[in-house]
């Protein structure tokens, strides 16, 4: 039988009284991850939104899979993994010797996940249960920590970068995927649904102690942009 790790890991959110750099530029939705907590989600019905064409970060995910750089043997937290279409590719890049760890909010998408994985006989991830605010991994447990279109939906950006900043290993790297959001160019949707553009999220970020690295130039993706940052190696 293929053995496959199925656990809910449960560590103390690591906090942070680190004060945003830049004030947010419209209020968090306060629903904005009520679909995802209801008990009756159907994670097919998401599977055909989130793994189809039409989605950028789905069209371009082999360009992003070659921006995050992952290597044989890796470490991997796909955070806001929802219907685990990353962590299924992460987890072939990582090899035998890596692992990957589904993380999301959402008990089904948990559920999903290891179904999923179980069926195509992948034996490298973990998924697990986050808060909202720590992704619940233990200290300097991975190499890099990837958030697709997700970060947006931070309830505690700070806290949740934090929890991510203990859970990297020093020099490990957090790849973040999110949506343009500028007046007169983005859609209504994403100007009342993403809480802020690049710029604030970007500082919020740093303002945890992360390095900001690079923004690789995905050329099919508009709607979306890729940062990369970096623990610094005398990160504690």
């Amino acid at each position: 039988m293929t053995r496959f790790a199925y656990a809910v890991l449960v560590v103390i959110a690591f906090s942070s009284s680190t004060v945003f750099a830049q004030p947010a530029t419209v209020e968090l939705p306060a629903d904005i991850n009520k679909n995802f907590l209801d008990p009756e989600l159907n994670p097919e019905e998401w599977t055909e939104k989130f793994e189809q064409d039409g989605r950028e970060a789905y069209e371009a995910r082999n360009f992003i899979l070659e921006a995050v750089g992952i290597q044989s043997g890796m470490r991997v937290a796909d955070v806001g993994a929802g219907t685990g279409l990353f962590t299924v590719l992460f987890s072939e890049a990582v090899g035998d010797q890596g692992w990957v760890y589904a993380v999301d909010i959402a008990p089904n998408f948990i559920e999903h996940i290891a179904q999923r994985a179980k069926e195509a006989g992948i034996a490298n991830i973990t998924p697990v249960l986050c808060s909202d605010q720590s992704i619940n991994l233990p200290p300097e447990s991975i190499d890099i920590a990837y958030v697709c279109d997700t970060y947006h939906h931070f309830e505690h950006p700070t806290a949740t970068v934090a929890s991510i900043y203990k859970a990297l290993k020093p020099g490990g790297k957090l790849i973040v995927v999110d949506f343009v959001r500028e007046e007169g160019i983005s859609s209504d949707w994403i100007l009342g649904h993403v809480r802020a553009g690049k710029e604030v999220f970007k500082a919020e970020i740093i303002s945890t102690g992360m390095e900001f690295v690079a923004e690789p130039k995905i050329e099919t993706m508009e709607e979306n942009y890729l940062l990369v940052f970096r623990k610094p190696l005398t990160g504690k």
